[in-house]
């Protein structure tokens, strides 16, 4: 179980009720907030140096996308080639050398299975058909195959009637299928997807002891109502998991891809879940700083042993990562699979609530701003955990989450602040008159980061329809013009959203992104 988080204190009073913590919540909007303003006020009172600052920052922007583009080429190109490898066939090999910590109880790939976990609420039925059907056509054996659907009580009767209806379809395909209902009136619980797949969890974890598996045969899956795998996501799963050193203290994260209904999203859907790709990519080839997120694959016997997801908080995804790494003193990691799963785009009946949805997407993505005082908190309390591996970690969090909110406002901003709010004396300088030409030609330059990420993403669509128009496809190229705004407008102002309420102590539900798809 979750090892207990108020040494110390009342144990009626949860850690993150604590004024300690409450005050640890504060800090990422004040450090954003003190940059924004603070960036105003130095252009005001000290042009000249906010001036140097502005040149500064971008030629620093500029070499960061470079950074960028090398990275996302890197994992572009694992990706390419896992996806040509047959996996199955690789973890078949007779000479496949289990790792020395699964060995007492794995002797080869036919003693393993995957528990798929599938949480949903109101979710339209050709969706959870789709991804369960996606399953099928798995080339790790379906007999070899746990399935949980998972629904909501607060969903009601449609709900419980279409997740029967799909048990009644499919269970005889797999080696067993689950249905669970999880209750709406727990204590302490925040309903969502992590409260919802630590049932079916624990539901599945009932059933795998009635079978007798050991949990380190099992991996378990927790995967979005809408995500359809890839044929040999698996078997890539359990090829890392029977080869990685100390696989037992490891997540297995593949690269989201937003291609179920990709070619009937607006452009700037496609823009924006092309995007979310990319970030994804960039920290596939960075597995230091990888943490789980969305779709993501784990030891059930980790997740046993940590008390299953939060149940308490809307990033479940990421905050799975954290809790295994304090359980385990910071021996956890997350291993880069470099192979995709299909997910979908944002995709509602007009512009209008696209944006809306892609808005409020965002907003829960970037409430995992929230694991910022929780990871200091632990590490506060953790003595066995490095001193170095707690700097990295904060920083890489706090200056991850500060970046997002703050990095494209003063890009769009710091170019004209200067000569607006600096007095007369500056505005009449050559440093003045130049500063607008400088960061144009600076951020220009970055662009070329832009257009290797707009053909990249050509590469990665998938077969075009017949009734989309061949030069339909080139179209997407000049989508990319709308990053400047997708950045701000989908990241920034979401990221700064956040952060104040998390300031505040005004706290974010779980939003369920509804799924809708064009006919065919």
């Amino acid at each position: 179980m979750i090892r207990p988080m108020n040494d110390g204190e009342s144990d009626k009073i949860p850690y993150y009720r604590t004024r300690a913590y409450r005050a640890l919540e504060t800090i990422p909007g004040v450090l954003a907030w003190t940059t924004l303003i603070g960036m105003i006020f130095i252009a005001w009172r000290a042009p000249i140096f906010a001036s140097f600052f502005i040149i500064a920052f971008d030629l620093y922007w500029l070499l960061k996308t470079v950074f960028f583009v090398f990275h996302i080429g890197a994992s572009y190109s694992a990706m390419k080639k896992n996806l040509g490898i047959s996996w199955m066939e690789k973890v078949r090999d007779p000479n496949l050398r289990v790792a020395e910590e699964l060995s007492p109880h794995v002797k080869s790939w036919s003693d393993l299975y995957h528990l798929v976990i599938l949480p949903a609420y109101q979710e339209p039925y050709d969706v959870l058909h789709s991804s369960i059907a996606a399953l099928l056509t798995s080339s790790w054996p379906n007999a070899q195959m746990i399935i949980v659907l998972g629904v909501e009580e607060r969903g009601g009767d449609e709900d419980k009637k279409s997740a029967e209806r799909i048990r009644d379809e499919f269970a005889g395909e797999f080696f067993d299928f689950l249905v669970t209902v999880h209750p709406s009136d727990i204590p302490e619980e925040m309903p969502g997807k992590g409260s919802n797949a630590a049932w079916a969890a624990k539901a599945a974890e009932k059933r795998i002891r009635e079978l007798a598996i050991p949990f380190e045969r099992v991996i378990v899956s927790s995967l979005d109502s809408d995500t359809q795998v890839y044929p040999d996501y698996f078997a890539i799963v359990a090829y890392r998991y029977l080869t990685e050193k100390d696989p037992l203290h490891a997540s297995y994260q593949p690269i989201p891809v937003y291609h179920n209904n990709i070619w009937d999203a607006s452009a700037l859907s496609r823009v924006v879940a092309t995007s979310d790709t990319f970030w994804q990519m960039i920290q596939q080839s960075r597995p230091e700083r990888l943490e789980t997120f969305s779709s993501h694959s784990m030891p059930f016997k980790a997740l046993a042993e940590i008390g299953f997801w939060d149940t308490h908080v809307v990033s479940e995804d990421s905050r799975i990562f954290w809790q295994a790494l304090f359980y385990h003193d910071g021996r956890w990691r997350t291993v880069p699979l470099c192979y995709p799963v299909s997910m979908d785009a944002n995709l509602a009946p007009s512009f209008k609530e696209t944006a809306i949805n892609i808005y409020k997407q965002h907003r829960r993505w970037v409430w995992g701003v929230e694991n910022v005082p929780y990871i200091i908190y632990q590490f506060a309390k953790n003595k066995k955990i490095p001193l170095r591996k707690k700097i990295f970690f904060i920083f890489d969090k706090m200056e991850g989450f500060w970046s997002l909110s703050t990095n494209s406002i003063m890009i769009l901003a710091l170019g004209w602040l200067p000569p607006f709010l600096g007095k007369e004396a500056f505005s009449t300088t050559v440093l003045a008159h130049n500063l607008p030409k400088i960061t144009q030609i600076l951020m220009t330059s970055a662009m070329v980061g832009l257009a290797f990420s707009a053909v990249v993403s050509l590469s990665l669509l998938p077969t075009r329809p017949k009734k989309k128009p061949y030069h339909w496809k080139w179209w997407l190229l000049l989508e990319w013009l709308f990053i400047p705004i997708t950045g701000t407008f989908f990241g920034a102002i979401p990221g700064l959203e956040t952060q104040t309420r998390l300031m505040f102590g005004k706290r974010l539900g779980f939003w369920r992104t509804p799924k809708h798809r064009a006919a065919p």
